[in-house]
């Protein structure tokens, strides 16, 4: 008659010390198991509470193996087994045979041993590929990083460069040319501080929408900022062509800055390194893409470089699923090619 209140209190003791001390919980639960089975049912009858003690425990090995580290779900293990080999040497009730249960009893213990140790197995694979795909977008991040300041810094710097050097030849025979390389510095060098900032202001944000006392951050460039390219670029002595063809229609934003970086830096590449003082941008619009086609009459290049630039132009066209192709041109001169093809409702 003492069982089943061994049972209640067995339930509740092991319930509550389970989450805090797994391995204590397990103990209460064996001890009580050893207790019912030394007060159970008399001969002949079915021993329903040392079934329920032995799935009990079976559940909590379940659960010890599926949030403990192995070694503490082996533990619990080698105590649910101790636990057994006692109840072999206390006689049943009566008479009653209890190998059977306790049989019984090692099967549910081991099967929920190893489905607690599979969904371990199985969580811990889940956080090795979330850390992955974590590392991944971070790796991503730092490569989108590192290009955005390749284009802001290096196009700046370049342009900053010649007129420094242009204004150094002149500064004494044309005062007048000096001053306008100087203005010229001067523009640049704030247009590049503006693009710092705003990229700085972008990594700083911790909430996706500016506090009262926080500016937002400009809009990044884009095609419609071409113009202004090609004025800076005039300003170092080399002039932009810009032919548009096909329609003219609102860019998604990552293609539109895309498209305008890929020829930022190709226009960068001619002021520094063609020795020319003309290019031609192409812009075409149509059949779901983007085309763009920067060429010079210059001195060409081997199309590999030394630098991150043309490198950088071909990750931002293939992050955008698209083509990019860079070499010199069978006339003279070098010419860089991209494809960026457009969403489906942007078409």
């Amino acid at each position: 008659m003492w069982a089943f209140p061994v049972l209640g209190c067995t339930l509740l003791a092991s319930a509550l010390l389970l989450r805090r001390s797994p391995l204590t919980a397990l103990a209460v639960m064996l001890a009580g198991a050893v207790a019912a089975m030394a007060l159970g049912p008399g001969p002949g009858q079915t021993p329903p509470l040392q079934i329920m003690l032995a799935a009990a425990t079976g559940i909590e090995l379940c659960y010890i193996a599926a949030t403990r580290p192995r070694k503490v779900s082996a533990t619990g293990l080698a105590m649910a087994g101790a636990g057994v080999g006692v109840g072999l040497l206390i006689p049943g009730p009566g008479g009653v045979d209890l190998a059977p249960f306790l049989g019984g009893a090692v099967v549910v213990t081991i099967v929920g041993w190893f489905i607690g140790h599979s969904l371990r197995q199985a969580q811990a694979r889940a956080e090795l590929r979330r850390a992955q795909a974590a590392a991944q977008i971070v790796l991503a991040e730092r490569l989108r990083i590192a290009r955005e300041l390749h284009d802001i810094v290096a196009h700046s710097i370049g342009i900053i460069a010649i007129q420094a050097g242009s204004g150094r030849r002149v500064f004494d025979a044309r005062p007048d040319q000096a001053r306008d390389a100087l203005a010229a510095i001067e523009g640049t060098s704030r247009e590049t501080l503006a693009g710092l900032r705003r990229m700085m202001t972008g990594l700083r944000r911790a909430e996706p929408d500016p506090g009262p006392h926080q500016a937002p951050p400009g809009p990044a460039p884009g095609l419609a900022d071409l113009e202004q390219l090609a004025a800076t670029a005039l300003d170092a002595g080399v002039r932009v062509d810009v032919d548009w063809r096909g329609s003219r229609e609102p860019l998604p934003a990552d293609i539109d800055a895309s498209a305008f970086r890929i020829i930022q830096e190709a226009v960068t590449n001619v002021v520094r390194h063609a020795g020319t003082s003309q290019c031609r941008v192409l812009i075409g619009l149509q059949d779901g893409q983007l085309s763009i086609e920067v060429t010079d009459s210059g001195r060409g290049g081997s199309g590999a470089g030394t630098g991150y630039g043309i490198t950088g132009m071909r990750e931002r066209a293939a992050l955008l699923g698209g083509d990019f192709s860079a070499g010199p041109r069978p006339g003279g001169g070098f010419r860089i090619a991209a494809r960026l093809p457009l969403p489906a409702p942007a078409r």
